[in-house]
């Protein structure tokens, strides 16, 4: 029983360290901040593959993330605790992501202006409105591991990793932007929240972020843990990535002389 548990739990472990990859390397680091370059061979598969491995289409990802950036706890940003309220940002986010889906289906300049540089559309899934249908296959696997295999616990940890964002989404999204601590003076109300950034792979440290947004890694100081980072440059060792830009200790020295300045590029 015992290697039982271990078991479910390196599979909830695998799938979510699979899930936070596509959404915190790939989503965020890559293709929106364009702070790394993926192999061209990678790049396309995750364009066809995102939506299957997250529930989440990667052009709609990005383009509200970039928004968040040029509209950071107003009224126009699309999860801000500050518009939606700490738990309210759950709902808050949900509703801003199917507005972002339509309006890029629709052609609208307010969305497809922000991401014209992606050379790919809205996935097929959401084109053919089958965007529930990774949720359900991925559910297909836990009642298949339980109804078959009587192994129902397993089949739940492969489902809850997989299909992991939307909680991730909401810790990064409410708590980075109303609890924590500030390394840097910026417009808006960015946090570097620990526990978050411990559990979203570095997500956590917003202020850090905001304060340098083509960064690839997100941490500054010592005893900041960025483990998106260090999945950053194990693939770059492997070369299906290169590194275009890091925020170094000189430039966070400048920041942090400098009490008045404030985020230098919107994404």
């Amino acid at each position: 029983m015992t290697n039982y548990y271990w078991l479910c739990t390196a599979v909830f472990l695998g799938t979510y360290c699979l899930n936070m990859t596509y959404i915190s390397v790939f989503y965020h680091r890559g293709f929106t901040h364009e702070s790394i370059r993926i192999h061209p061979k990678l790049r396309k598969f995750i364009v066809i593959s995102g939506s299957w491995i997250t529930g989440i289409d990667l052009k709609a990802w990005a383009c509200m993330h970039r928004m968040h950036h040029m509209y950071s706890d107003t009224m126009n940003d699309p999860h801000s605790p500050k518009r939606w309220g700490l738990l309210g940002t759950m709902l808050g986010q949900l509703r801003s992501y199917e507005l972002t889906i339509r309006g890029l289906m629709r052609k609208k300049p307010e969305y497809t202006n922000i991401v014209r540089d992606l050379d790919f559309d809205v996935s097929l899934l959401n084109r053919k409105r089958l965007w529930a249908l990774p949720y359900a296959l991925h559910a297909a696997v836990w009642l298949t591991c339980g109804m078959v295999f009587n192994s129902w616990l397993l089949g739940y940890a492969y489902f809850a990793g997989m299909m992991s964002h939307p909680i991730q989404g909401w810790l990064v999204n409410a708590f980075g932007h109303a609890h924590g601590y500030r390394n840097f003076k910026t417009s808006d109300d960015s946090r570097n929240n620990t526990l978050v950034a411990l559990t979203c792979f570095g997500e956590g440290f917003q202020n850090n972020h905001h304060r340098f947004p083509k960064s690839a890694k997100f941490s500054m100081r010592w005893f900041e843990l960025d483990f998106g980072w260090f999945i950053t440059q194990v693939l770059a060792s492997l070369s299906v990535v290169e590194i275009l830009h890091v925020a170094s200790g000189k430039d966070a020295m400048a920041a942090s002389e400098d009490p008045e300045i404030a985020v230098v590029a919107t994404y």
